[in-house]
Parts: C-alpha cells; structure tokens; sequence
C-alpha cells in the first residue's frame, strides 16, 4: 500500500466518522478510530499530543485497530505509556471498542455535557483535526499551555482576552471558542474575553458563523458606546451551554466591541491573545497582562460580500477554535499529571 493510499484511507476513515449531521452526542457514533484517537487524547503520552504529529497518529490507529478493532499494548507504544494502558487495559491486556467506550464515558467532565447539542457535536469533530493547525501558531501555542498549567486552580476563574483590531470578527470569534473549549475539557472557569484597539460593532457575519455551530446570539436591546459615529454597536447575549444546578461558571457571556481595557474586560493578571497583526504591532505592550501572545490570522474581512463570504468565516472560526481545542487538551493533561498535596 502506498504512502498517498494510506493517507487516503485515514481520510476517509475520519470524514465517515465525523461528516454527518449533527445529531445530540448522545444519538451519534464517531467510529472506533475517532474513539481510539480520543482515548489517545486523554491518555497519551506528550508526543502523541504534539499536533505536528496528529497525523501519524491518526495512521498508527487506524493500523493498530485493524479488523477486530482491538488495541493492545505493543500497539500503542509510544503512543500512552505501558503503565497508563494496564490499568484503562484489565487482565487481557486489550482494549476493545465497549471498553474503549466504557473508558471515555466514565472521564468526560461535567461541564462538556453541558454544551448546548450541536456546539458539542462541532467540538468533537474539531478534536479529529488537529493536523491542520497551522505550524506558524505552534509555538505561541505552547506558550499558552505553560502558562495555564502554572497559572490554573481550580474552582477560581483565569482570564484571557482576545484582541484584535476592531473587535468585530477574529477576537470575538476566537473568544467564543475559547470558553467553548475551556468547557468541552472541563476547565469552564478559564473565561475568554474579546476586545480591540479601535472598536467597531459584533459583525452580522461572525454572529452568523457562530450560530452555524449552534451558538445562541440574542440581541439584549441595549447599545455599547460606538467606536464609529454612525455604527451601532449593539450588546448580544451569548449562549454556549446550559445551566447547571450548581455554582459552577455559566456557560453564557454578554459580548459587544469594545476596548480591550473596557471595564466588562479583565483589568489585571490576565493572558493577552493577539490575534491579528495589526493590534499585536499596534500593542507593544498590554496594560495589566500577565503574558502577551501573538498569534495572528487572516482577517476573513477580505472576502466579504463574495462567494466564499460564509465559508471563510467558517474557516476562520475553526483555526482559531482548532488552536484553542488542542491548548485545551494539552493544560488538562498536563494538570492530570501534576502532584497534588
């Protein structure tokens, strides 16, 4: 079989698994090799993590599955650690499809069954593309997980503002698919924020993007201070997840244009995301951060009013969310790990 055939067959594995409408998670079946990978995820080693390598992972998988779809020990070698698989393994020795299952069901954090059905079922395909994120962003990406991992503890919020120019499109989409992330790996107190440099208004086309995914925007009727006179700048409701019986972070944030020093913004010990070039040379430095980090992104700005307006804004959206998923994946394991008193 050829390298090229390989690939192929990997491909079509994964889009079989996770291309089909987006039914509640509950009512949907990612397929065995989507499961194993998610067990990976959870329990493998950091170099299985590192995104460069999702790929190869994802073809060590599918091999290793094989027809009986059965993972053992010597299969997954360097991909979790022999101790970490003897216990997720029993006495055989060997996972099959139930117990793969049966081990992801029994570690899926409360906050994740609290997305709203359709934003959990877009996260979970974002998790099987890791590969595309793109090598320019790794190593801000990296900086990120470090950070998180020192700065977390749980129970008490950790801020990180997004900010970009206009505060119209890239921040707030990013912002949303950060808290979004934060909560699919059970960190919901980790509250992503969005702000500018030069505030214009909530774009009708990034509400759009986000409601594609099943977000829920509802304008308040209230109006936020206007950074271009004859701009509205509307205030929006922003819904990701459903409420809980608990004290635990709502899962909804109000969200508008704004300053990225707005008052409605964290003020001090928060992680600053640069996300467009301009604002990153527009803002040597960001009042009351704790750590700057440029990760810029084409504006999707550029094709509005075309053809591929909407698929753009998709993409867009899901870079971002793409980047913010695996830093996410990358803190909870790396926690998982840390000692504790």
């Amino acid at each position: 079989m050829t390298t090229r055939h390989f690939t192929f067959l990997v491909s079509a594995a994964l889009a079989t698994a996770t291309t089909s409408a987006s039914p509640p998670p509950t009512a949907h079946d990612p397929g065995p090799l989507v499961r194993a990978l998610w067990l990976v995820q959870r329990h493998g080693t950091p170099q299985a993590l590192d995104p460069q390598r999702d790929q190869a992972v994802k073809g060590r998988l599918f091999k290793a599955l094989g027809k009986e779809l059965t993972l053992t020990a010597t299969e997954l070698n360097g991909l979790m650690a022999a101790s970490t698989f003897a216990k997720l393994a029993g006495p055989d020795q060997r996972l099959d499809p139930q117990e793969i299952a049966m081990a992801l069901t029994a570690d899926e954090p409360a906050s994740r069954t609290r997305l709203l059905p359709q934003i959990r079922a877009h996260a979970d395909l974002l998790t099987t593309s890791f590969d595309l994120i793109d090598a320019s962003h790794q190593a801000a990406s990296q900086t990120f997980v470090a950070w998180i991992s020192q700065k977390y503890v749980p129970g008490q919020t950790l801020d990180v503002t997004l900010i970009c120019t206009g505060n119209s499109r890239r921040s707030i989409l990013g912002a949303t698919m950060g808290n979004i992330a934060a909560a699919y790996y059970g960190m919901p107190e980790i509250r992503f924020h969005s702000g500018g440099t030069a505030p214009t208004a909530f774009n009708p086309r990034t509400v759009n993007a986000l409601r594609a995914i099943g977000v829920e925007i509802d304008p308040t009727g209230d109006e936020a201070p206007r950074g271009e006179p004859a701009t509205a700048n509307p205030i929006y409701r922003v819904r990701w997840g459903t409420p809980s019986a608990s004290d635990s972070p709502r899962l909804e944030t109000t969200e508008f244009s704004k300053l990225y020093s707005d008052p409605a913004n964290p003020q001090s010990g928060f992680a600053a995301l640069l996300v467009c070039g301009e604002a990153d040379a527009g803002c040597p430095v960001v009042r009351g951060t704790s750590v700057r980090i440029a990760m810029p992104y084409l504006d999707p700005k550029i094709y509005d009013d075309g053809d591929y307006e909407t698929a753009k804004y998709a993409e867009r959206r899901d870079d971002i969310g793409r980047l913010l998923f695996s830093v996410m994946m990358r803190v909870r394991n790396q926690l998982h790990e840390r000692p504790t008193n």
